[in-house]
């Protein structure tokens, strides 16, 4: 990413995320969140989440890639699940 104002948007947000402030955000299906960032071309970070204090981003993107995006996110999140699940 080559856009420098757009980095430090998406460092604030996910400093906020980190202090308990997710934000605008919503469901995607499949246990995953979209929060999306209000500038330039829309940006997305996907997460999933175990109780109330665990946040596992996933992968990000902007509205053009959103579809793909949550693809892949919740192929991840998927993965996760099946990893954490065989571990226990």
């Amino acid at each position: 990413m080559r856009d420098i104002k757009a980095k430090t948007k998406i460092a604030q947000r996910l400093n906020r995320v980190n202090l308990g402030n997710l934000g605008d955000y919503k469901s995607v299906g499949a246990g995953v969140y979209e929060l999306r960032i209000d500038y330039g071309s829309g940006y997305r970070v996907y997460f999933g989440q175990i109780g109330t204090t665990i946040i596992l981003l996933l992968c990000g993107g902007d509205k053009k890639t959103q579809a793909k995006d949550i693809e892949i996110a919740q192929k991840y999140w998927q993965d996760y699940r099946s990893r954490e699940n065989a571990s226990q």
